[in-house]
């Protein structure tokens, strides 16, 4: 995967004056030795935090280590004031996590008395202002310090990620679609750039890029990639001139942003002007880590970029959209799954789910757009769709929104790609949500969320969980089991 970060962790201990130095030391190499076993990108910082003048100390040490995110490790109680002083300090993410006790033999000269000293960093943690990542249970011996490293590693990606985005997009919302409204200056307050462009600004670029030398050559890997699945071989120099027009607006417009992703408008004026649907090209940027979402949904590349962070793998942003017939539950999911009719639906895009996560892929053309555009003769103009079959998978389904009072929300579902088929058109999937019926009503009508979804292919509810709190995201929604009621739901 390109544009996404590269995480290395710096592990800084720190002890008490009053305490045993060397036992917080020892522990610290243990954490390592664990951690390097998990091959996690850690590097041992050798400055002790016990006074300020060893956070200034530490802060260089850390700079010249090349880390972008941060382990405060109480190896005994901890003195909260300089600990903490060195997260304020720290410009990115940290994590808070402390020893246990090892041994009933050695609760003498060798107790460190970090359960308690979390308390009092949690107290000056307030002071400060800060949010770091603190674990559902933060003690743990060596080992388990390291595993909860392990999981704040992505943690930090997605944090590091987001505050690093530029967000690129071509057209306004259509009028159709204001569900995916986008109020921006929610994206400053996450650190996320944004620049809204014409789509005249693309339409003159792509016709700039008209007989590009470059052209060949993404034919060529387009038809690798589409194999036996390239029932549309005609419209493949349209699409590999569209490829290139935007990878080099991204290149010449990253700026001061590391990474980058797109909001695109796609229709009802784009098949007409460029000649084709640009679905088959979202979907191969996605597949290298870079969304593009459709319709000018800025909130959803946001979402798709978030998911790719948590998985490493492509996401895709998908309609959710339809209900699955009773006769298809009754003949393909009743009595293979528990998953009760309700719990399932269909989710649909026109053709950007990128190759590998569908089944047998093809290049057909937008079945929606040709009966508006070209209802009497052959698919032309509505040509450049991906089309196929999700295939079964954990998933999560996830969205940051804003809402149109510049507040931000955001939902997260785990659940899975059945291997069912969905018997239709377009990147489609036949999806199952523990208690969905519920959410439904209560999560994504009663909060007003748009029809669009964040797709990622594992089950990473926890990470970005974590994540949207370091954010600054509080208002976190999820399928509530069917022993926990949501606020407005009717007990009657």
């Amino acid at each position: 995967m390109i544009n996404v970060p590269n995480v290395t962790i710096a592990l800084v201990a720190v002890s008490r004056d009053c305490f045993v130095k060397d036992l917080s030391i020892k522990r610290r190499k243990a954490v390592v030795i664990k951690s390097k076993e998990k091959k996690l990108p850690v590097v041992e910082i050798q400055q002790i935090i016990e006074n300020e003048g060893d956070v200034a100390r530490a802060l260089v040490e850390i700079q010249n280590s090349k880390a972008n995110a941060l382990v405060v490790y109480l190896g005994n109680f901890g003195p909260e004031g300089p600990e903490t002083l060195l997260a304020q300090k720290f410009d990115g993410p940290v994590m808070f996590v402390a020893a246990a006790e090892e041994s009933g033999g050695s609760l003498f000269d060798g107790r460190g008395d970090a359960y308690c000293g979390m308390l009092n960093a949690s107290y000056n943690i307030g002071l400060r202002n800060l949010i770091p990542y603190i674990p559902e249970y933060p003690v743990g011996e060596d080992y388990e310090i390291a595993d909860k490293i392990e999981n704040f590693l992505t943690i930090a990606r997605i944090y590091i990620g987001v505050k690093n985005l530029k967000i690129i997009s071509f057209g306004p919302r259509p009028h159709d679609f204001l569900a995916c409204n986008a109020p921006i200056k929610p994206l400053y307050d996450l650190g996320v750039e944004i620049m809204e462009n014409s789509e005249l600004d693309l339409f003159e670029a792509y016709n700039n890029h008209k007989d590009d030398s470059r052209i060949p050559a993404i034919i060529e890997e387009m038809e690798k990639e589409l194999g036996e699945g390239n029932k549309m071989p005609g419209i493949l120099p349209k699409l590999a001139q569209y490829e290139l027009t935007l990878q080099d607006w991204l290149d010449k417009n990253r700026g001061m942003s590391d990474y980058v992703v797109f909001a695109n408008k796609c229709w009802p004026a784009f098949q007409t002007q460029f000649g084709f649907v640009p679905c088959y090209v979202n979907s191969r940027f996605a597949s290298r880590g870079i969304p593009i979402a459709c319709e000018t949904d800025i909130y959803g590349a946001l979402s798709e970029y978030i998911l790719t962070l948590a998985t490493m793998t492509p996401a895709t942003l998908l309609d959710i959209n339809n209900t699955v017939p009773y006769d298809m539950y009754d003949k393909y999911i009743k009595g293979v799954s528990d998953y009760k009719s309700t719990d399932v639906f269909m989710g649909f895009h026109c053709g950007n789910t990128p190759a590998c996560c569908m089944k047998k892929p093809e290049l057909k053309y937008q079945r929606i757009m040709k009966r508006l555009l070209e209802p009497d003769g052959e698919p032309n103009i509505s040509r450049g769709t991906l089309e196929g079959t999700i295939m079964a998978s954990d998933i999560t389904l996830f969205r940051l929104q804003s809402t149109a009072e510049a507040t931000l929300k955001s939902y997260i579902a785990e659940g899975e790609v059945l291997d069912v088929d969905p018997k239709s058109f377009g990147s489609i999937g036949v999806i199952a949500i523990s208690e969905m019926k519920r959410f439904y009503r209560h999560v994504l009508i009663e909060k007003r969320y748009p029809h669009h979804a964040g797709l990622g292919f594992m089950h990473k509810g926890h990470v970005i969980f974590e994540a949207l709190k370091m954010l600054g995201v509080s208002d976190i929604s999820f399928n509530q089991p069917a022993s926990m009621m949501y606020k407005t739901e009717n007990p009657f």
